[in-house]
């Protein structure tokens, strides 16, 4: 059974499963989560954890013997089985299918995984475990979300914050949930309970921005140049070679470009993302760039991670740097020198 992690409270209250699954790549939320079933498994009489981490040569048949065995301190135990990558392989694959056919009612399994690929939700080991017990799914959570998710939080901890100063802290963490649940503590930790304002903010937050470059990408595909000019110069703060820049922006120009070209020869949109797996919650902000550009400038933009390509190799004269702040803001429709013809 698939639950949003939003309804996990209300799904623990009515009783347990005998099994959870909870994915994704957003460590924090990942981890409330998990902390949310483990205080429901000791309420429900689990006293006894144990921890089984996935690694190279793991051993599956022992931690089948260890779900069919009880607990020795407890009526019940409850089993972690951490499955960083989401790929158990066929002898794991093959172990969590026999434990979901027939769970040990006394136990309570608690898988926690990284983010799964859609082929992993497609397979057999999956599908049993859902028809057994819960999955919840953690997605990314976007700039959109993020000032509600803080000022939520702020207000569970008892701080009243206007919605200056969460712009703000918003702006200071740049998407690091960690980060802003961190900064939240010590709002709360210097100035107790009650108002907060932007200075207090402005004084006690910390620039801790997660300039990464995949958030480049998309900051350059939603067309915010403000953004994708702070991040370009977050990048250049932290030392991030140029390189890597320009390996994730012709990658995405790359796949633009081939979309592009589907939906010339009269594709339709839904089977075009289908096909190139775009994941549900890109769909939007791809969509969005397809309508911005043509399929002449998505190859002109390719023609111009070439170019910078050269610049880097030391082939072509030029500022790298500038060079791929012109480039992210082309993608995102945005032209430093108008008067210059790319492309039509």
């Amino acid at each position: 059974m698939q639950i949003k992690p939003e309804q996990l409270n209300g799904h623990l209250a009515k009783g347990m499963a005998p099994i959870y699954f909870v994915s994704g790549d957003e460590p924090l939320l990942v981890q409330e989560a998990c902390d949310v079933i483990r205080a429901a498994a000791r309420q429900a009489g689990c006293t006894e954890r144990e921890v089984h981490h996935v690694e190279a040569r793991f051993d599956w048949q022992g931690f089948l013997q260890s779900g069919d065995a009880m607990s020795l301190f407890s009526d019940r135990k409850l089993i972690e089985l951490r499955l960083p990558t989401g790929k158990p392989g066929a002898e794991g694959s093959k172990a969590l299918q026999a434990y979901a056919e027939r769970p040990l009612e006394d136990n309570i399994l608690l898988i926690i995984s990284g983010k799964l690929e859609g082929t992993a939700k497609n397979s057999k080991w999956y599908k049993t475990l859902d028809k057994a017990g819960v999955m919840v799914t953690i997605w990314p959570m976007n700039l959109g979300q993020l000032p509600g998710w803080a000022m939520r939080r702020m207000k569970e901890k008892g701080l009243q914050p206007s919605q200056d100063a969460v712009s703000l802290l918003v702006e200071r963490v740049e998407g690091n949930l960690l980060a802003c649940a961190q900064e939240i503590e010590k709002l709360l930790l210097l100035r107790g309970v009650g108002a907060v304002d932007i200075e207090a903010v402005a004084a006690s937050v910390a620039d801790s921005s997660r300039f990464d470059i995949y958030k480049l990408v998309d900051g350059a595909l939603q067309g915010d140049a403000a953004r994708t000019s702070r991040i370009i110069h977050g990048l250049k703060g932290e030392g991030v070679e140029p390189v890597l820049l320009l390996w994730a922006l012709s990658r995405e120009i790359r796949a633009m470009e081939s979309m592009a070209f589907e939906l010339y020869q009269g594709a339709n949109i839904g089977s075009v993302l289908a096909k190139n797996r775009v994941w549900d919650n890109r769909k939007p902000l791809v969509q969005t760039g397809l309508k911005r550009h043509s399929l002449p400038q998505w190859q002109a933009m390719l023609k111009r991670c070439a170019e910078v390509d050269a610049m880097i190799k030391g082939a072509r004269v030029g500022n790298v740097w500038d060079e791929l702040l012109e480039l992210s803001l082309w993608l995102g429709g945005v032209q430093l020198h108008p008067g210059v013809k790319r492309a039509t």
